[in-house]
């Protein structure tokens, strides 16, 4: 809750009073050496000389806004590091610095908008703690004060202190959540104009945007976009806030806040459409309310600050957002000026009618029903843009495409130049060679046989990589080997000695997709060859058995024989072997057993993941 701060918000105090308290000694530091750097380089520019002081400024700019870069990673924001121009070597390349856009970014940052929101945010944290303790101790130092001074709160009413303690204790326990609100908005504004993740912001691991999202989001996260709303609004409001408060009547301090609410709602509808449009809409009530007592002297009820600023904040919206937003902002304002209009008493304007009125509520439909249909043409244009490039995008990837099935058309040629004719020669100087050898007895011929055999297979797994490689068609439509050729497979192997027990456990009555068949087949290929090459001699098992919605495929060896040297592999193979079998959502477990021999488990779900 607010008013009762538990641990968590207790241990951040130190850590957001250490962002906000140094950042107005930094401003004041960087502004003091930054605007007269910018003026005298401003003055003898016409001379030349200041274009050579205008790298220094803009250097200097840049190391302030490392230090504040500094203050945000310290305060745990993400910040993105500059992208500087390259400078390059002797005057030329200093010179260069004035071309740099983000340089230029760092120096209006630094010498415009840090001032007001570091005063803003370090005033309210002092004065909120003085206040408290002032509050807090009043009932001691207050004695000392003559009666009716009227210096401390409630002096002069009965049980004055108690009102003051109650208002302390008000200010201490909301203290720590306002330095925390304060704190997230030094690191809003700085994080969004020098490159750091505003909070809120979109993460690069959520969910990809569409189209006009994407054009959407690039826009509103361009810091150039954002500083120049936040300069129109500071603009409108040092105008705005003297001529409410002189022009209409109104006290200073209210003419401030409705002005400044106007202003501020147009930076949030940037990122948070609701709440620009909600508090734009109430500053513009509150606009109507207090300057009605002088329509009679001045335009009302739509003074022309409070119309500027309407209008930006329509342009925001028309821009950044679906056309149904600006649409209700516009509607809203038609609505309060039809109120304003009903509101008001014919007799007590000057001529007797509503003509001033009317006039000036025509004139804000108008011009703001104006702005809307610029801003949603300006969107549409932004969306377009967007489109194209995501053609050129596209574009660019199937001529990317094109390319990589040409190196792949060549890669299979290589392999069949290379390696298919040699397994061919295998192939058949094993099939021959009984034929060719004299003095063979039964045992030599089965195990040409084998070697044949197991070359045939080979051969013809290869030419299905060779299809694969060079058609570029899905698995389905490749013959490949699935549950049904692990015997064979096993078979195969025992040719070398080993001792192979296979369980498929009625595998052949289980429907399963062949990608799935596919990849236990290679689970048991790699396990097997594995366990013939590290341990020699070993009695192996093999076990598929499907249990559920998974395949599970067990291979485990016994220990090797002693004095057996393994035969060196890639090392890859088992990390190829995971890989398939994550791709189809499942797990392979493979590690040493307690009796020294080796064995691999694999869990791979029967659903087939790819479409059909």
């Amino acid at each position: 809750m607010l008013l009762v701060p538990d641990r968590r918000a207790l241990g951040r105090l130190g850590h957001d009073l250490a962002l906000v308290l140094p950042g107005l000694p930094l401003t004041l530091v960087a502004v003091a050496m930054l605007t007269p750097l910018m003026a005298v380089s401003s003055v003898l520019a016409i001379v030349w000389v200041g274009v050579l002081l205008f790298p220094v400024t803009l250097a200097l700019a840049s190391v302030c806004a490392s230090l504040d870069r500094w203050r945000l990673a310290l305060w745990g924001v993400d910040v993105t590091p500059p992208r500087y121009r390259p400078r390059g070597r002797g005057v030329a390349g200093v010179l260069r610095l004035i071309t740099d856009s983000r340089r230029w970014l760092d120096l209006a940052f630094e010498a415009l908008i840090a001032l007001p929101v570091r005063v803003l945010t370090v005033g309210t944290t002092v004065l909120w703690a003085v206040g408290a303790v002032a509050c807090l101790t009043s009932w001691a130092w207050g004695r000392l004060l003559p009666p009716g001074s009227g210096d401390v709160p409630g002096q002069d009413l009965p049980g004055g202190w108690a009102v003051a303690l109650v208002v302390g204790l008000l200010l201490a326990l909301t203290f720590p959540a306002i330095v925390h609100a304060l704190a997230l908005l030094d690191v809003a504004v700085t994080a969004a104009l020098l490159g750091g993740a505003v909070p809120g912001a979109r993460r690069s691991g959520e969910a990809p945007a569409t189209v006009g999202s994407d054009a959407d989001e690039r826009l509103r996260e361009n810091a150039w976009t954002r500083m120049t709303i936040a300069f129109i609004g500071f603009v409108l409001v040092v105008v705005g806030w003297p001529v409410t408060a002189t022009l209409y009547h109104v006290h200073p301090a209210l003419a401030m806040v409705v002005t400044v609410a106007h202003s501020v709602a147009a930076l949030l509808a940037v990122r948070w459409n609701w709440a620009g449009l909600s508090l734009g809409v109430l500053a513009a009530l509150a606009t109507i309310l207090i300057t009605a007592g002088e329509q009679t002297l001045a335009p009302w009820p739509w003074p022309v600050t409070a119309l500027l600023a309407h209008c930006l904040v329509l342009a925001v919206l028309a821009v950044f957002h679906r056309w149904f937003w600006a649409v209700s902002a516009w509607s809203a304002g038609a609505a309060l000026t039809l109120g304003a209009l009903l509101e008001t008493d014919p007799a007590s304007m000057p001529s007797g009618t509503l003509r001033g009125v009317m006039t000036n509520g025509v004139v804000l439909v108008a011009i703001s029903g104006g702005v809307v249909l610029l801003g949603l043409t300006v969107r549409q244009w932004v969306l377009i843009s967007g489109r194209v490039e995501q053609a050129q995008t596209v574009s660019a990837e199937e001529v990317r495409r094109r390319f990589e099935l040409e190196e792949r058309s060549r890669i299979a040629r290589e392999l069949h130049d290379v390696v298919a004719h040699s397994m061919s020669v295998i192939t058949v100087q094993a099939g021959t060679a009984k034929f060719r050898l004299t003095g063979l007895d039964a045992q030599a011929e089965q195990e040409f046989e084998d070697i044949a055999a197991s070359s045939r297979q080979a051969l013809g797994e290869m030419r299905s990589l060779l299809a694969t490689l060079r058609t570029d068609d899905s698995l389905d439509e490749v013959p490949m080997p699935g549950l049904a050729d692990i015997e064979q497979l096993a078979e195969a192997s025992r040719a070398s000695g080993a001792a192979i027990d296979v369980d498929l456990d009625d595998i052949d009555e289980t429907e399963v997709p062949p990608t799935v068949g596919l990849t236990a087949y290679r689970v048991v290929q790699e396990a097997l060859s594995n366990a013939l090459r590290h341990a020699r001699g070993a009695a192996i098992q093999v076990r598929v058995v499907a249990t559920g919605a998974s395949l599970d495929v067990e291979v485990s060896n016994r220990a090797a024989d002693a004095g057996h040297e393994p035969i060196p592999g890639s090392g890859l193979g088992l990390a190829g072997t995971r890989e398939r079998v994550t791709a189809l959502g499942g797990t392979v477990e493979a590690g040493p057993t307690a009796d020294g021999g080796f064995t691999v488990v694999a869990r791979i779900p029967i659903a087939d993941p790819l479409p059909r």
